[in-house]
């Protein structure tokens, strides 16, 4: 008896030696596989975005002197998409952020052709005008990435998921100087839940992103200097959260009609030539609606606190955000590539200003109307997304200050909840959400 008890004794000391080892090489292997992914998905962000701001800055200007290069630069974007995909990449369709979410849901692959397609496609559409972002592009082809590293060891087999929002983290954070509104993307969009594994690989992927950041000295999208907010400015505050609420139903919509609208249309070349013709007619009226938008909001950040309210400022205001949910979903459903990140920023801001400026105009209110921009974006983006923490720490860090943190914070749950009561839909899956 004795023997057998002993024999037992170190059968179970040899199974638990091996169970460590085992765990010590698994772990060992992620941890290299987000360091390693985290780099690649960093570096892929920060090129497309240089890249991209470069030649949209350079047409843009080109097309502010010759109003013919806003005919022709959508045209020609467009089409250039659809040749590389037809002749380069096969036919193969983008679906956009809607294959992240197929994949992490099944056992479906994400090709490595994602990361070059995405990435010249999304600079593609953004530089001759499209009016959208490169944050999807960057979020499908750093998700790739992070699925080809699961696809290199049968261990990560069951990680696919954590891999490929640790590619998302690290695309997100290099984009945005914040590696919390990486973590967060990933997980309220894409994970939903959080494990061991899912902190391990996402926080390493973050943080080799943010180094990669800090050594390349990456400046944020818009560094403001927040002075202050007024505590009387709270019930508005909360208006502007509903405004923007609202609105964002109006995005949402306004890209399922015409995706099934330009799904009839026989011919993709047909598509182009409507889609450009479009987007070129409300760029002559609306050049502010050009490419991501960025351009419009640093100029009106600046001189947000001295706006008075006119005629030609409320047809402006008016304009833009009617157009711009309009010739974003006009963008995406003529191949277009990117999504509603970019475009949700640009109607929050210019939601806030009008908003603002209407209160100090017609009721003295005195309020602050760059704060109100600040609050519009990250209210809309929360919104549209159904991501209000995702929302408050981007914003805060491409504004570079936690001033308004929480103002914001108010203003992305009321968007988020007052959106989601009245259409249980988001712009990203275009499906109701699941209860």
């Amino acid at each position: 008896m004795f023997t057998f008890a002993c024999i037992n004794i170190f059968t179970a000391m040899y199974h638990h030696s091996i169970r460590e080892k085992y765990n010590l090489s698994k772990y060992s292997k992620l941890i290299i596989a987000s360091i390693v992914v985290g780099f690649l998905a960093a570096f892929l962000a920060i090129s497309l975005k240089h890249i991209t701001e470069h030649y949209e800055e350079a047409l843009l200007h080109r097309a502010q002197y010759q109003k013919i290069y806003l005919v022709l630069f959508p045209f020609a974007g467009l089409s250039l998409i659809y040749i590389l995909r037809q002749y380069l990449f096969k036919g193969k369709e983008n679906k956009g952020i809607k294959e992240v979410f197929e994949s992490t849901a099944s056992g479906k692959k994400l090709p490595a052709y994602k990361i070059p397609s995405h990435f010249i496609n999304g600079l593609l559409t953004v530089s001759f005008g499209g009016s959208t972002g490169i944050e999807v592009s960057t979020v499908v082809a750093t998700a790739a990435i992070g699925s080809l590293a699961q696809e290199k060891e049968k261990i990560f087999n069951k990680y696919k998921k954590e891999l490929i929002c640790a590619g998302i983290t690290a695309g997100l954070t290099a984009l945005f100087c914040s590696p919390l509104a990486g973590i967060l993307f990933a997980y309220e969009v894409i994970a939903k839940k959080v494990s061991k594994v899912f902190l391990i690989t996402n926080l390493l992927a973050a943080g080799v992103a943010f180094c990669f950041i800090a050594i390349t000295n990456e400046k944020p999208l818009f560094e403001l200097n927040i002075m202050h907010w007024n505590l009387y400015a709270l019930p508005y505050f909360i208006v502007l959260g509903l405004l923007c609420g609202i609105n964002s139903i109006y995005l949402t919509r306004c890209v399922i009609f015409f995706k099934a609208q330009f799904a009839k249309i026989a011919g993709h070349y047909y598509k182009i030539l409507i889609a450009s013709a479009l987007i070129s007619f409300m760029l002559f009226i609306f050049p502010q609606l050009y490419g991501d938008g960025y351009h419009a909001m640093k100029e009106n950040l600046l001189t947000a606190n001295t706006l008075v309210l006119t005629l030609p400022h409320i047809t402006l205001f008016t304009g833009l955000l009617l157009f711009k949910p309009v010739i974003t979903s006009v963008t995406l459903s003529a191949g277009g590539d990117g999504g509603v990140f970019a475009p949700s920023l640009f109607i929050g801001a210019f939601i806030g200003l009008f908003f603002a400026a209407f209160l100090n105009t017609y009721f003295n209110a005195g309020v602050i109307p760059v704060n109100f921009m600040v609050i519009g974006m990250a209210a809309m983006l929360s919104a549209s997304i159904h991501a209000p923490f995702t929302a408050l720490f981007l914003v805060c860090a491409i504004i570079n200050d936690y001033t308004l943190f929480m103002p914001v914070l108010l203003g992305t749950l009321v968007a988020k909840y007052s959106a989601k009561a009245i259409y249980p839909y988001t712009v990203y899956s275009l499906a109701p959400v699941k209860k």
